[in-house]
Order: structure tokens, then sequence, then C-alpha cells
């Protein structure tokens, strides 16, 4: 592959402070970046850039790493956007829904599931999210599920097993055969999944139930997350860390003594404003989680009924906006914080050695990404050394 040098860049973050102004962000500015095999090969100044193959001159635009989203429900059928209207006029999310998506999931084909999931990972990748995970979780039996992990290992970087996402209806008197279900013949055939999740909630899986099927996904050689702590102080996020998931996901309503458990771990806290912002729930305070030391991450949750977003940036205006994040914390969050939720080194930053995915900003400086939410700032993403553009 030819060298790829990106130059006269206004302001980049490369999230190591070894490179820039010693902040999270690790801030240059009139810098340039080579990518040589996909890889990140050479930063610093824009006037001792080497020569290389390829050269781009972003004339001062603002530079990120590809933002990294670990936590997305991607592949369904159907839509609800009703839900969302009975919502803004007042009725409480309880995670109901869930089986409208699963009936209209199961009753696709393959080709139309594969086609729509498509459709949605390509509006992520416009907005500059260049590594995506993906959950199973709308099938809720052995089939179902493993044909919706086999379409997402198809599509995304890193792949997640949900079968714990609620209780079908089938089994609503016998909880405890779905616990087994799930966390035997169910995982089993989800083998090519490398991650186990599970919905510990009110009206979704209990602690003890969350707990088993994190066990037996250990047992199994799995990488465990958690959705936690979305409806109510229910005790999700202490399991995380008991359990040791890379990350609990939600995190609404997170206690004093559940936020010290997290900040002497090393799991990380993924918010998702966009959830709350479509359920009208209560924002967390991020700067409550970042004080306590926990690492925080940020994704889209893009899913049908709770937040239907395929935009990053929106994010991290959210974050910004209504969580009490910095827009350097937001940053940080949206690229290095999700590689630390998949427990990944090779993206999320722009350091020597890193996997060379780059976005780049219409704009002089990243906080446009916040000031200016709505708008289509992503000029071009350069995805491992490959150039797409964004339109």
């Amino acid at each position: 592959m030819s060298s790829h040098l990106v130059t006269n860049i206004g302001e980049l973050l490369t999230n190591d402070p070894t490179l820039g102004d010693e902040s999270m962000v690790g801030r240059l500015t009139n810098a340039a970046i080579v990518i040589d095999d996909g890889v990140v090969a050479w930063v610093g100044s824009a006037a001792k850039a080497p020569s290389c193959d390829i050269a781009d001159d972003v004339m001062g635009a603002a530079v990120l790493p590809g933002y990294v989203d670990s936590h997305t429900h991607l592949v369904f059928a159907g839509e609800r956007s009703d839900e969302f209207e009975a919502r803004m006029a007042g009725r409480r999310y309880d995670g109901g829904g869930i089986r409208r998506t699963v009936a209209a999931t199961t009753a696709a084909s393959r080709d139309t599931l594969l086609a729509s999931t498509r459709q949605r990972l390509a509006a992520l990748r416009r907005g500059g999210v260049t590594t995506v995970e993906m959950k199973s979780g709308y099938a809720l039996t052995v089939d179902g599920e493993a044909r919706l992990v086999s379409i997402a290992t198809e599509l995304a970087d890193e792949v997640t097993f949900l079968g714990a996402h609620v209780v079908p209806e089938e089994y609503a008197t016998d909880r405890e055969g779905y616990v087994a279900l799930v966390a035997g013949p169910m995982m089993a055939a989800c083998d090519a999944a490398a991650w186990v999740d599970v919905f510990c909630d009110e009206g979704a899986f209990s602690v003890d139930e969350a707990r088993h099927i994190l066990t037996a996904a250990k047992h199994a050689n799995k990488q465990l997350r958690l959705h936690g702590n979305q409806l109510g102080e229910t005790g999700g996020v202490g399991l995380a860390v008991e359990m040791g998931c890379a990350s609990v996901d939600h995190c609404t309503h997170v206690g004093d003594a559940e936020l010290a458990l997290l900040g002497a771990s090393s799991t990380v806290a993924t918010l998702l404003p966009s959830a709350e912002f479509s359920t009208k729930s209560p924002y967390p305070d991020a700067q409550r989680f970042l004080d306590a030391g926990v690492t925080v991450a940020l994704a889209t949750d893009c899913n049908p009924g709770t937040s239907y977003v395929t935009s990053m940036g929106f994010v991290i205006a959210l974050a910004v906006r209504e969580m009490g994040m910095t827009v350097d914390q937001a940053a940080w969050s949206a690229t290095m914080g999700g590689a630390r939720a998949l427990r990944r080194s090779d993206v999320g930053h722009l350091g020597v050695g890193a996997r060379g995915d780059v976005v780049v900003v219409d704009a002089p400086r990243v906080a446009h990404v916040a000031y200016r939410p709505g708008s289509d700032l992503v000029a071009k993403v350069i995805h491992s050394g490959h150039r797409a553009s964004a339109t």
C-alpha cells in the first residue's frame, strides 16, 4: 500500500499526551500525520512532514481519531416511532417495546436484515465511526440469535451476543428455563460472537440471573459487558465490577457506593445520552463519574426503540450540553473511551502504530462538533489507510 500524508491540520487530537500538549487529547496545532499500510507511521509538525505517495492538504481543518461506537443494536427490522411520540407526550419508558422489534426482526429475511443493517452502518461511517460493535438480541431463540450474530459478524468490528435482552413471552412463567437456554444452547450457537451482554435492569434480568449467564460466558472464554442501571439503581453496576466486565452501559442511575466501585475498577462506564434524549430520562452527570476516577465512553446505542441515532457528533453535543463534559472529554470518550470499552489498544488514538483511522472535520477546531449540533461536519474519513469521502 502507498504512504498517505494528511497535512496542514489546524488542530489534531491524537489522544496521546506524549505527542501533543500533554492534555488527555494530546493536542497538536499546524500538524501532519502519515499513514503507511493502514497504520500511523509518523505524527508531528506539518513543517517537518516527510514526503509520501499521497498527500491530503486539509487546509487548516481539525482532525481526530475515528470514532469508536462501542454500543449499537444495528441488526433489526421494523420501527417504533409511535413509542417515541408517546414518550414525548409523557409515557415512561419501561423496555416493553423490545418484543415488537423481536417480532418484526423474526419475520424479516436475512437479505432484508443485511440491507437495512448496511444502511445504518453506512450512516455511522459517514459520520466518522470507524470501529463499531453490534449486538444480537432481537430474536430470543437459538436459531434466530445465531442468524443475527452471523449477520453482525459480516459487518461489525466487534460482535456481542445479547440473547439476554428480555424474557420472551413464551417463557413468562419459566424464567429459569430461559436463563438456562441463554447460558447453554443459545450461547453455544452464537459462538462467533466474542462478547456476551445481559440487560440487567427492571423488567429485564435480575442480578442473579445476569450473574448466571455471565458466569457461563466466562467459562466459554467470552468477554463480558452489561447493560446496567438504565431504569433504576438495580445492581447492574456492582455486578459488572464483580464479574470484571469490560463495560457497563447506560449508568443513568448510579449511587455513590456503586460509583466508588466503578472508580476502583477497570470497568468502563459507557454513557448513552441519545437514549436519555429519546426516552426523556434524566441525563447522568458525567463529571461525577470522571471525578470518581471512572473511565467514560460515549456511544450511540443505535436501536429502533430508544435511540435511533447514527450520529456520534450528536452524541458528543449532548454529552457537552446535557452531561457537563468538556469538548475534550467528550471527544476522548467517543474515541479512546470506546476503545477501552472494547479492550482495544489499536484504535481510538493516533499514536504511532495505531490503526490509521482519521476523521477530518470541516471546521478549524473539534469544538465545532458540539458547537454546531446537527451540522454535517465530517469532511472526510480515512479508514485504515483507505480514503472514503463523506457525502
